[in-house]
C-alpha cells in the first residue's frame, strides 16, 4: 500500500477538482443549436454556417448544429435540454413553452416574423378562392408547422372552409420546399406554404410562377424565433440576445447571415405575442 503525506494528498485533491472543474468548464463552452425542418436538410445546413461562424466570434465559444428529424424532435431537444438554441415556428415555440411549462424564452425574431403571411398555390386555373378548393386534394407542409398548416387551416376555417370535411385529401408534404414540388408535379391540386420559401423559389427559377400561381396570401401573423431553454445562464442569454440583433446588412459578415436567414434584421422576440397562435392551435385542437 502506498501512503501520501498529507500535503501530496491535497495537492492530488486539487489537481483532480481542478481538472474536474477544467472538463466542465470546457464543456460548457459549446453551444448546441438547432431548428426545425421546414426546408431539406442541405438548404438547412448551408443557412447555418455563416451564422454559426458569426456567433462563434461573438460569444468567444464553439458552435455545434444539430439536425433533426422532425419538429417534434426540435421541440423534445430544447425542452430536455440536448441543445441550447433553437429556430422555431410560432407554434413550435408554442408547444416548446407549454410542453416545458414555460421553460422556455424567445430571444429574438426576424423582422418579417412580426408580420409573417402564409400563401396558397395552385396549377388549376379552376382555384381562385378558398372556397374553390373544396372537393380538392390540398397539402400543408407539417402538421405543426406555423405557416405551412396551423395558420392556413385557420383561415380556411374563418372562410368556411373545414379540410376534414370539404377536401378531397388532406396531405402533409413535410416542408415548405415539399408543397411546392407537390403542386407542381400535379400530386396535388393546391398547397400552403411559408411566403419567405415561395418568394425565394421564385427568386431562384426553382419555380415557373406562371404554372404554379399564389392565389390566396394570408393576413399577417407573429411566426418564427430563435428559443432558449430558461436554465441558460442570464449573461449567455443576455450575449446570445445582442449577438443576433446586432447583425447588420451594413457588414459583409451581417449581410451573409441575414441573406440566408431572409431577414432585415433581428427585433426582440416576447412570450405574449404568440398567444394569438395557441389561441388558434387549441381552437383547432391541435395543442
Amino acid at each position: 500500500m502506498i501512503h501520501l503525506s498529507p500535503l501530496r494528498t491535497l495537492r492530488s485533491l486539487l489537481t483532480c477538482a481542478l481538472l474536474t472543474f477544467g472538463c466542465i468548464a470546457h464543456a460548457q463552452q459549446v453551444l448546441r443549436i438547432t431548428a426545425i425542418p421546414d426546408e431539406s436538410p442541405t438548404e438547412l445546413a448551408r443557412k447555418a454556417a455563416p451564422l454559426i461562424k458569426y456567433l462563434e466570434g461573438k460569444l468567444g465559444m464553439k458552435v455545434d448544429y444539430t439536425p433533426v428529424t422532425d419538429y417534434a424532435a426540435a421541440v423534445e431537444t430544447l425542452v430536455n435540454r440536448k441543445v441550447d438554441l433553437a429556430w422555431f415556428g410560432g407554434f413550435t415555440f408554442v408547444q416548446a413553452n407549454v410542453r416545458s411549462g414555460g421553460k422556455v424564452i424567445p430571444l429574438a425574431q426576424r423582422e418579417e416574423d412580426t408580420r409573417f403571411r402564409s400563401v396558397f398555390i395552385t396549377t388549376d386555373p379552376a382555384i381562385k378562392t378558398l372556397a374553390d378548393l373544396k372537393g380538392k386534394d390540398v397539402s400543408f407542409g407539417s402538421a405543426s408547422s406555423t405557416s405551412g398548416h396551423l395558420m392556413p387551416r385557420s383561415f380556411l376555417l374563418q372562410a368556411g372552409v373545414n379540410p376534414e370535411k370539404d377536401f378531397k385529401r388532406v396531405a402533409f408534404s413535410g416542408a415548405h420546399d415539399a408543397t411546392i414540388a407537390a403542386v407542381a408535379a400535379g400530386k396535388v391540386q393546391a398547397g400552403a406554404l411559408n411566403i419567405s420559401v415561395w418568394e425565394k423559389f421564385v427568386a431562384d427559377s426553382k419555380v415557373d410562377p406562371t404554372k404554379v400561381r399564389v392565389f390566396f396570401t394570408t393576413p399577417t401573423y407573429y411566426d418564427y424565433n430563435w428559443t432558449v431553454h430558461a436554465n441558460m445562464p442570464a449573461a449567455l442569454r443576455e450575449k446570445l440576445t445582442q449577438a443576433l440583433l446586432a447583425l447588420s446588412r451594413d457588414t459583409p459578415e451581417g449581410k451573409e447571415v441575414l441573406e440566408l436567414q431572409r431577414a432585415t434584421r433581428f427585433v426582440p422576440a416576447q412570450a405574449d405575442l404568440y398567444k394569438g397562435i395557441e389561441a388558434a392551435a387549441r381552437s383547432a385542437n391541435l395543442l
